[in-house]
């Protein structure tokens, strides 16, 4: 009898290379007896991509099977392999092969997030909603997370900041005028609307992610050089920074913590560090950074 299995440690633990004693699960099934996952974590399919694989199936079949758990009614739910399923409808295949798993509701769903992660079929708000859930339904913190994606903790969390962008500059993201680069510079702006200006601004004028985080500095000086110019009428004695250290500053505390950090000076060279966190596993996984 097959042991069940855990979520392992990415979708190969999860979906594993057909062996002898796995044959019984490889099957030919209806190609109309598949449902669409409703856990698909992918808004949009790549037409010319799917054009693609059609023609590639035309000419030698359906090389790698699809992943397919059962339901009631000889019916079957899409977990793997949504591409290769709709290009044999476009085909008119009657059958396709299919790996048949008795995957639970969790099982389900982390594979069909985990498989398209580590596809890369996923835009980059795409990935960081599937992050989310990932973290949120089945409690991971992020170090697991990463750890069943192939990814840094960093990565996982600087991806699932850009959650935290105003919907105007997500929608840039989600439909590719903007990269997760320039995402993630216009982040760095405080203010929601300043984001907002700064993305439009790098979509009209098509700059590059070096440009924008210049762009991004110029935004910020706007409001950082009332705050220098009274550091250096204090009389204190003390260092002022100037934005460009600070910036500097609060990017090497952010990829060491892998969340946003903000350095706030105060007169008397005095001042504050706030960190961002999104769930309360973070914050656990920050505060045991801190101590070690």
């Amino acid at each position: 009898m097959t042991k069940k299995r855990g979520l392992g440690k990415g979708l190969d633990a999860l979906i594993p290379v057909v062996e002898p004693d796995l044959a019984g699960s490889l099957r030919q099934i209806p190609v109309n007896s598949v449902r669409p996952n409703p856990r698909q974590p992918r808004q949009l399919l790549d037409d010319a991509r799917l054009e693609e694989l059609a023609s590639s199936i035309r000419e030698h079949g359906v090389v790698q099977p699809i992943v397919v758990r059962p339901l009631p009614g000889g019916q079957y739910e899409l977990i793997a392999g949504e591409r290769r399923w709709r290009a044999c409808l476009s085909l008119g295949e009657e059958f396709i092969p299919a790996l048949v798993r008795d995957y639970d509701e969790v099982e389900a769903a982390a594979v069909t997030l985990i498989e398209n992660i580590q596809r890369e079929d996923l835009n980059p708000l795409e990935e960081a909603m599937a992050y989310r859930r990932l973290i949120d339904e089945f409690g991971m913190t992020q170090e697991e997370l990463a750890r069943k994606v192939g990814k840094s903790r960093s990565f996982i969390a600087n991806t699932m900041r850009l959650l935290g962008l105003p919907d105007e500059v997500r929608e840039m993201l989600g439909n590719g005028q903007i990269t997760a680069g320039h995402a993630r510079a216009v982040l760095s702006l405080e203010d929601a609307d300043k984001q907002i200006a700064a993305a439009r601004e790098v979509v009209a004028a098509g700059l590059n992610v070096r440009d924008t985080e210049e762009l991004v500095r110029r935004y910020a000086g706007q409001d950082g050089d009332r705050q220098e110019k009274k550091g250096r009428r204090s009389g204190s004695g003390s260092v002022s920074h100037t934005n460009e250290e600070m910036e500097s500053m609060e990017a090497m505390l952010g990829g060491a913590l892998g969340t946003a950090v903000h350095i706030r000076s105060r007169r008397g060279g005095t001042g504050v560090i706030e960190i961002c966190y999104e769930s309360r596993a973070q914050l656990e996984e920050i505060i045991s950074l801190l101590l070690r």
